[in-house]
């Protein structure tokens, strides 16, 4: 009888959790009913017949290496308890060790995190770091809870996830709904239950506990990075140019003021209360300065309301979709008037998207590439905690745009080579290097 890999083995789990780990074409979905892990699924299907004789270890990147479901209960403030279900999910770990976010969202799946798990395994390969691919996170709505009972769930799901972690295992990351603080409480809660101080063990720290300068606007300094060496390719300047930005978080957010400090115009901006537009342009600055105060976008005094379908429609450079995933699909892909697409969220483009957006031409930076300003500077962080010696912003700056330059190059003349569109090329670069060291660790026993 064969043996059963890793996805096997686990299969009647997953399946019950909603996700399917079987590899067969999906023709058959639609944008609809796709999954993350099924996007992910056909994104490597797409680049197989690229990959030469490594193509015969192409499962290697389709089955997670690990998947770890946590309880997490915790007290609440009134003295009740509540449950929470977590995640914490290694896909590769054959260039190093597991490096990804931690995600506090009411929508949280395991397929949703398995997923990311294996963009960050492309990510961190088509930049070159040399780290694997890890993901986590909890099924919950951060902002229905109070900060006390946010710390207790940090510091409970830190301890039940601690048995796959560490600065050599598993380095976890801010991601959606968490940040500097929750990063700090997982680094202490991992520090006390090692007996030791372990600064390494996550990265997204404040500065004050082993974090890094530079690290807060990071992934959105890299769609910019990213978006502006795009366009070099294409004739098209950056400075005049209008540029649209879905999710108004830390990465839409930093990459708006960037974008708008190079003397781009920001024509319209979303988040989870509403979107705006102005075309004589927005300050993403003032716009800060009112969501601090109202919670949202929506209201801001500056720009006229529209809807969240009609923010895709603006005429554009450049658009950033740094929301969730799934938000460019088949039916609004044919409305978009960009010339650019940097995706600065994790997969916000399906494959029927792709194709579309690739047949009226519109350049798209994928998201293993655009957005990993973030998981660059935390390697920066990692290597800066190790050896206790840290860098200037105006350093981390400099080094963060080298790196992502030259990604982005080596992408492009793939796709060049090729022929194909820069998400391909990219998972062509990346592939071609993680089953490279797979093959050349071999299997044990």
């Amino acid at each position: 009888m064969k043996p059963a890999a890793c996805g096997e083995c686990t299969r009647e789990a997953i399946t019950y959790f909603g996700v399917n780990m079987k590899s067969e074409p999906l023709s058959y979905l639609s944008s609809e009913n796709i999954g993350p892990w099924e996007i992910y699924l056909e994104q490597v299907d797409r680049v197989t017949p690229y990959l030469g004789k490594l193509a015969v270890l192409v499962d290697h990147l389709k089955r997670p290496k690990r998947c770890l479901i946590v309880d997490v209960p915790i007290h609440l403030d009134d003295g009740s308890v509540a449950y929470f279900e977590g995640y914490r999910v290694h896909h590769n770990t054959a260039r190093g060790p597991a490096k990804g976010g931690v995600r506090y969202h009411p929508d949280v799946t395991l397929s949703e995190v398995m997923a990311l798990a294996a963009w960050m395994t492309i990510k961190n390969a088509a930049v070159n770091l040399p780290y694997g691919g890890g993901k986590g996170g909890i099924r919950v709505d951060p902002r229905k809870l109070s900060p006390a009972e946010i710390e207790r769930l940090t510091r409970r799901y830190t301890s039940e996830i601690g048995i796959i972690i560490g600065p050599d295992k598993d380095i976890p990351a801010p991601d959606m709904g968490t940040g500097p603080r929750e990063m700090a409480w997982m680094m202490d809660t991992y520090s006390m239950n090692v007996g030791r101080t372990a600064s390494g063990v996550v990265t997204g720290k404040p500065i004050a506990v082993g974090g890094s300068l530079g690290r807060q606007d990071a992934t959105g300094r890299g769609v910019f990075v990213t978006a502006a060496a795009a366009a070099e390719k294409i004739g098209l300047p950056v400075e005049g140019s209008r540029v649209v930005v879905q999710g108004f978080g830390n990465v839409g957010n930093a990459a708006a003021r960037i974008f708008h400090d190079a003397k781009a115009k920001v024509v319209a901006l979303s988040d989870v209360t509403g979107a705006v537009r102005n075309d004589a342009g927005i300050d993403p600055y003032e716009v800060l300065k009112w969501v601090a105060v109202h919670g949202g976008v929506r209201g801001y005094p500056g720009a006229e309301a529209i809807s969240s379908a009609e923010l895709f429609e603006v005429p554009c450079e450049f658009l950033v979709p740094a929301a969730l995933e799934k938000q460019i699909t088949e039916h609004n892909a044919w409305k978009i008037q960009a010339k650019i697409i940097a995706e600065g969220a994790n997969g916000p483009t399906t494959p029927a998207a792709d194709d579309i957006l690739n047949e009226r031409g519109i350049l798209v930076v994928p998201d293993v590439v655009a957005n990993a300003g973030g998981v660059t500077v935390s390697y920066f962080e990692w290597v800066q905690d190790f050896n206790s010696y840290f860098w200037t912003e105006a350093e981390i700056n400099q080094k963060l745009e080298r790196i992502m330059r030259h990604a982005f190059e080596a992408v492009w003349q793939v796709a060049q080579d090729k022929k194909v569109s820069l998400r391909t090329a990219a998972y062509i670069v990346a592939a071609t290097r993680v089953l490279e060291a797979r093959a050349l660790r071999g299997l044990y026993p």
